[in-house]
C-alpha cells in the first residue's frame, strides 16, 4: 500500500458548515418580508474534522453561489442525492465518513466521494461558477473537482501548492483559513 493511500484513508471526514442559521433564516425572513429574496450571507466557513485536524475553509458564496448551497446543502443533508452504494434516494450528510481519497503530494488533496474511490457522487451535476477574479496562485484553494466543463457533483479539493494551469477549469468555492498544515 502506497503512503498517499495510507493517508488518505486515515483522514476520514465529517464536514458540518459553520453558519449562524437563525442568523440566515431571520435574515431571508426579513429580506421576504421587504419584498426582496432571500440570499446568502457574506461570510460563511466549513469546518472539516479529520483525524488529522480541523481544516477551517472560509467560503465564497458571492463568487459561487449555487457552489457553495450545493456544498451546503450536501453536508447538512438537507438535499437529495442518490447514494452510489444503493442506488437509493437518500436525505442525509453526504461528506460524514467520506475519505479523501486522493492525495497528491505538492498538488492537492481531493474528497466529497461517498463511495471513496473518486468516482462516485451526489447522482447529478451542476454548471461551473467560475469567476475570472479567483485563481490557484496560493495553496488552500478549495475547488470542485470535475471531469470536464460543467460536470460539479459533490466532489472537492484543496490545493497545497500554486496550481496555476487550474484556472478557468475547475469552480473555485473557498479558501482554507486555518488548518492548511493538516
Amino acid at each position: 500500500m502506497n503512503a498517499a493511500f495510507e493517508y488518505a484513508i486515515i483522514n476520514r471526514m465529517k464536514l458540518k458548515i459553520v453558519a449562524m442559521l437563525l442568523i440566515i433564516t431571520v435574515a431571508a425572513g426579513i429580506a421576504i418580508a421587504m419584498g426582496g429574496k432571500p440570499k446568502m450571507p457574506d461570510t460563511l466557513y466549513a469546518v472539516l474534522e479529520t483525524s488529522k485536524g480541523e481544516i477551517v475553509c472560509q467560503l465564497y458564496p458571492k463568487s459561487a453561489p449555487m457552489t457553495v448551497k450545493n456544498f451546503m446543502l450536501l453536508a447538512n443533508g438537507e438535499t437529495e442525492w442518490t447514494d452510489p452504494n444503493s442506488g437509493d434516494k437518500v436525505k442525509k450528510p453526504l461528506y460524514n465518513g467520506t475519505i479523501f481519497h486522493r492525495v497528491i503530494p505538492d498538488f492537492m488533496i481531493q474528497g466529497g466521494d461517498p463511495l471513496g474511490r473518486g468516482i462516485g457522487g451526489p447522482g447529478y451535476k451542476f454548471k461551473d461558477e467560475i469567476d475570472e477574479t479567483l485563481d490557484f496562485s496560493s495553496p488552500g484553494m478549495l475547488a470542485m473537482a470535475n471531469s470536464g466543463p460543467n460536470t460539479n457533483g459533490s466532489q472537492f479539493f484543496i490545493t497545497v501548492a500554486p496550481t496555476p494551469w487550474l484556472k478557468g477549469k475547475h469552480t473555485i468555492f473557498g479558501r482554507v483559513v486555518k488548518g492548511q498544515e493538516v
